[in-house]
């Protein structure tokens, strides 16, 4: 009797890795960041990141166009073609290119070269939209950062698994804001500036958040005294998410965090350092280095 295959890993059914081949070398080398190859790529990617958004800023800056526009012109476009090799390259070396084409980080790879194309190849972009929208989609760039960098993952996962807790938390503010806005168009009215139930609802916004533009302040006596227990409220309320999230990290123990090692039977990915056998087909992992070169390439490789 035949054996069933083994489930694939996440990334696997999301984006589909190659199981052998030039493909999946160069699948560890951009997907795999516990490896010493994976490592340098994404150090390498964050520094063309960093140097292209450094790019955008200074030619931002009007004296800094005139001066130096051609080199800013050359830089810009150094900065997409190696953009679009890497988008490139991501597309050709998973299974399933349409689908990361259409995942987050694939749309974020496609706005960081999308603005410079559509200027080159739109020439009457300009009629529509002003280039300069264009040049500021090129910030879309540091999104990807989030890509290579652990801590925005683990950021994520106790943002997902509190987001119940806050969106409570959101709803009491909601009902808070609603509630003491309403109160203030009643009892400072129109006269004093609040000519609508928006209208305070903007004031409560303003004051729970202690930001407090004042370009709408209460007049009268019983207004006052609102708005000093929507400062209080607010000063209490600012704490809640910070302690929710931090709750979060503690929960998740950060400091166990899953690797890219790969069972090189099923092609499992995710195990602990200190595993010896893969959790879903049982088959014993090879021994684990963090400067492994190429943990989940098999040792023997055809050329296709």
């Amino acid at each position: 009797m035949q054996q069933a295959p083994a489930p694939e890993p996440i990334d696997a059914r999301q984006f589909g890795r190659p199981t052998q081949g030039w493909r999946l070398r160069m699948y560890t080398i951009i997907f795999e960041a516990d490896t010493r190859a994976g490592r340098m790529f994404d150090l390498s990617l964050i520094g063309v990141i960093l140097a292209s958004l450094v790019v955008v800023v200074l030619d931002s800056i009007a004296a800094v166009h005139a001066r130096h526009a051609t080199t800013m012109l050359v830089l810009e476009w150094v900065f997409t073609l190696l953009f679009t090799i890497e988008y490139i390259a991501r597309l050709v070396c998973v299974r399933r290119p349409l689908r990361y084409a259409r995942s987050g980080y694939g749309i974020i790879d496609l706005l960081a070269v999308l603005p410079t194309y559509v200027a080159l190849l739109v020439p009457g972009v300009n009629a529509l939209i002003d280039v300069r929208v264009l040049r500021l989609l090129r910030v879309f760039r540091i999104l990807k950062l989030a890509e290579y960098v652990a801590e925005f993952g683990a950021l994520g996962h106790a943002l997902a698994a509190s987001r119940r807790k806050i969106l409570v938390f959101m709803s009491f503010v909601m009902l808070v804001v609603m509630v003491m806005g309403t109160l203030m168009y009643v009892v400072e009215g129109p006269e004093h500036g609040y000519t609508s139930i928006p209208v305070g609802v903007y004031w409560a916004i303003t004051t729970m958040t202690t930001v407090g533009f004042g370009d709408i302040t209460p007049q009268t006596d019983l207004g006052r005294v609102i708005a000093s227990l929507m400062m209080l409220i607010g000063w209490g309320t600012l704490a809640v998410p910070t302690g929710i999230v931090s709750a979060e990290f503690t929960a998740q123990r950060i400091h166990r965090e899953p690797t890219t090692r790969t069972c090189h039977e099923c092609l499992s990915e995710g195990h602990q350092p200190s595993a010896r056998f893969c959790r879903d087909c049982g088959a014993e992992l090879p021994p684990w280095r963090s400067d492994r070169v190429a943990q989940a390439v098999p040792s023997t490789h055809d050329n296709g």
